[in-house]
């Protein structure tokens, strides 16, 4: 498993693909590690479960819409880690950035652009969720490869089961869709691919 500091050159020497798509709506996430006893960590958060929310109960990393107010999109993932886990990433270390992504058309929601910002965290205290999340927790960065949690998520469209992490209580916490392909795409620029098998859903561009 890379180090931070392979991590930190692996992102400087790659420039991330942006969409800049001004018709679509926006969100940002930041993916936030620290280096914890040793062991490299990254920071999950479960979403609250909302009525009418698409999102509700997902795993996902910090972050969310870009508002108006938000000078960039890396701003509004700042804005949306403070607000949703009291995690102030303005004096932290930005390492990088992943390419975005564009989710697809699900529930209703039309199709959106996320980018993902990734940070080096030091001294962070203890994490306090606000409303909108029902639990935060750091996960060490080289479980994500274990074989064994590797599963399927099923979900409510067609039946159809999509690639997924298993961090913490199973049928809970499974890390998968737009945060599963965003750790794809980390994995890669730092040299350690998943065992992905994520070419095998969304053929049809749904």
């Amino acid at each position: 498993m890379p180090t931070l500091d392979e991590i930190r050159r692996a992102l400087a020497l790659r420039e991330a693909t942006i969409i800049s798509d001004a018709d679509k709506r926006r969100a940002a996430v930041a993916m936030v590690l620290r280096e914890n006893r040793g062991v490299t960590e990254v920071l999950f958060i479960e979403r609250a479960t909302r009525e009418g929310d698409p999102w509700s109960g997902h795993m996902a990393f910090p972050g969310g819409r870009v508002d108006p107010g938000d000078d960039t999109d890396r701003a509004a993932a700042e804005r949306e880690t403070r607000e949703e886990v009291g995690l102030d990433l303005r004096g932290a270390r930005a390492i990088g950035r992943l390419d975005d992504l564009e989710g697809h058309r699900s529930a209703g929601v039309s199709r959106m652009v996320v980018s993902a910002f990734v940070y080096e965290e030091g001294d962070v205290g203890p994490l306090v969720p606000n409303h909108e999340v029902r639990k935060a927790f750091w996960f060490p960065l080289r479980a994500l490869h274990d074989e064994e949690r590797q599963v399927e998520y099923p979900t409510r469209w067609a039946g159809r089961r999509f690639p997924g992490i298993l961090v913490g209580e199973p049928d809970r916490h499974i890390v998968w869709g737009l945060t599963y392909r965003f750790l794809e795409r980390f994995f890669e620029v730092t040299g350690r691919p998943l065992a992905s098998r994520w070419g095998e859903f969304w053929r049809d561009g749904t």
